[in-house]
């Protein structure tokens, strides 16, 4: 239960837009791994495999904003914690930056070391996710 309470504080923390506190949740070699060639990482011009809490940090304050320009929406599917390992089931609807509507279900797999998350690997419909940021276009990086 533990795992799953530091679990969630990670998400509240990701949610305050504040780089101090997001950190405070991160250990200081946290990866974040995300399918190659995803449609966020595509449209922003960023890599799938972020490294570090000063990657992830900047990668939600600055680069996240871009594409996801006013905020985004979760919905919880469903949590699931054993060990220090807590899987979440989301589906996350926004407006993009370039007008199009998005949503997706997404599943999240969060390794805990104590209260810190040290791994993040995220899984989705790559193929749905690339057809609602870019519709028929080629992929673009956003500027």
């Amino acid at each position: 239960m533990e795992s799953k309470q530091a679990a969630l504080a990670v998400w509240r923390a990701f949610a305050t837009r504040d780089a101090a506190t997001i950190r405070a949740v991160l250990t200081d070699d946290a990866e974040w791994r995300a399918p190659v060639r995803n449609a966020t990482a595509v449209a922003l011009g960023v890599t799938d495999h972020m490294i570090g809490a000063e990657a992830i940090t900047r990668f939600i304050l600055d680069d996240y904003p871009r594409l996801f320009s006013n905020g985004m929406q979760i919905e919880p599917i469903s949590l699931t914690a054993e060990g220090d390992r807590v899987v979440f089931e989301q589906r996350q609807c926004a407006t993009l930056s370039n007008g199009r509507a998005y949503a997706l279900d997404y599943v999240f797999i969060f390794e805990m070391q104590g209260r810190r998350v040290r791994r993040i690997r995220e899984y989705m419909d790559t193929k749905s996710g690339h057809d609602q940021v870019f519709g028929a276009a080629p992929p673009a990086a956003i500027v």
